[in-house]
């Protein structure tokens, strides 16, 4: 039976690269060892380059390195590699798991929507021979079209409270108080308005459900949307309770991306060890012309527990840290 899941495994990795190659994505490899571990909200693993004398961290996305190929005119790309977030283990997190990235000029979160759920269906009907997969004893069908909800819609569905008559942070925090949520004091009304969803709604979302618009304080290299400058233009996938896959129509203003990192930086400065860093490669790509372009990632290994009906990640992993 483990067997059978690692054969299954590499099919799952296989079937992916196809499904990209047949829509003209070219696969890269960027650096894993990187001044600045950025694209994701977590602490990096941190190791020291003796030749150079300067400390060094292990990548926790592939995001910032793979816009600057898209900058570069490299206009569809994906890398499937190694990721390292220095955190906790548990039944769906191992520090070090595998990611797949990919940015495609010329779109934007809805093409990516569409795009996730094609490859979703199509790599489960070659690894599977169906698109209906039994997972912990439901039956998940991916052959029907995926829900889409907004954040706000289903914190609304889930817990009765509607974050569109909550005006301000203060308004947010009583909220919260009232539920039961525990928040940090920095945190504003979009970042309680996640606290709900994570809290009441995630664990709900069993059939495959695209979550969109987040808040604009969790979303720092997301597109705002134009006619609700709160909310950004992302989503994130859930299927079984967990999330699958996060993506977006990419920022490409640099002005607007600098304020925005800036105001990470102030949020580390209030104790947020996993806000974002100013990467001024990045910074400096993004003012050279980055055209609108869609961005998609997911987490291989949850996939793979997904179409094997595994329960925890180590059961994925041929060399899991916890055994």
């Amino acid at each position: 039976e483990v067997k059978d899941t690692f054969v299954k495994r590499s099919q799952i990795l296989k079937e992916i690269r196809n499904f990209l190659d047949g829509r003209e994505f070219m696969e890269v490899e960027t650096p894993m060892l990187v001044a600045n571990a950025g694209g994701a909200a977590a602490r990096p693993f941190t190791t020291h380059y003796n030749a150079l004398d300067e400390n060094i961290n292990l990548r926790i996305s592939l995001e910032l390195y793979l816009k600057r190929l898209i900058v570069g005119g490299m206009e569809r790309v994906y890398e499937i590699g190694r990721v390292f977030r220095n955190e906790g283990v548990d039944t769906k997190h191992n520090p070090e798991f595998t990611l797949m990235e990919l940015y495609q000029a010329y779109t934007d979160y809805y093409g990516m929507m569409e795009l996730a759920e094609s490859m979703y269906r199509t790599v489960c009907e070659k690894v599977n021979g169906t698109t209906k997969i039994e997972f912990d004893g439901v039956e998940i069908d991916l052959s029907k079209p995926f829900e889409r909800i907004t954040m706000l819609d289903a914190v609304k569905k889930y817990t009765g409270v509607d974050f569109t008559q909550i005006k301000t942070d203060e308004e947010a925090k009583a909220v919260a108080k009232e539920h039961h949520v525990e928040f940090e004091e920095r945190h504003k009304r979009g970042d309680i308005l996640n606290l709900f969803f994570d809290e009441f709604v995630e664990e709900k979302l069993i059939q495959p459900t695209f979550v969109m618009d987040h808040p604009v304080e969790i979303s720092p290299l997301t597109k705002k949307k134009p006619e609700n400058p709160d909310y950004t233009e992302r989503f994130e996938l859930y299927i079984t309770g967990r999330e699958m896959c996060n993506a977006y129509s990419e920022l490409n203003d640099p002005i607007v991306q600098r304020q925005r990192f800036e105001q990470q930086a102030k949020e580390r400065e209030l104790g947020d060890d996993e806000a974002y860093m100013i990467d001024e490669e990045f910074m400096s790509a993004l003012e050279t012309g980055m055209p609108p372009t869609g961005g998609l990632g997911i987490g291989i290994d949850r996939l793979c527990m997904l179409l094997t009906d595994t329960t925890t990640i180590r059961d994925v992993l041929l060399f899991p840290t916890m055994k």
